[in-house]
């Protein structure tokens, strides 16, 4: 007793699987980028917003600059000329 099999879907089989794949993917890209957001932006503007919120932008630019004035001068306020960083005038 054999029954009869299923005709196969010969016409439009293409079109119905390229459908279903296109929308797997956008699920999966979008899934993907709502997972990055909250998992990597969110900790990095947090990240940033704690930082810039004790941040003195004057105090950091004293502690990068004292280095610098140490080149070329004998004491603090000497009238050697400053030959070292080049871009600084004498």
């Amino acid at each position: 007793m054999s029954t009869a099999l299923a005709k196969p879907q010969m016409h439009g089989l293409l079109a119905k699987r390229l459908q279903f794949h296109i929308v797997g993917a956008f699920m999966v890209s979008l899934g993907f980028a709502t997972f990055c957001k909250f998992s990597v932006a969110e900790k990095r503007k947090k990240a940033y917003a704690d930082f810039y919120r004790n941040y003195d932008s004057m105090k950091d630019f004293e502690e990068m600059r004292k280095p610098w004035d140490f080149f070329g001068r004998n004491d603090a306020k000497a009238e050697t000329p400053v030959l070292w960083p080049p871009h600084k005038k004498s």
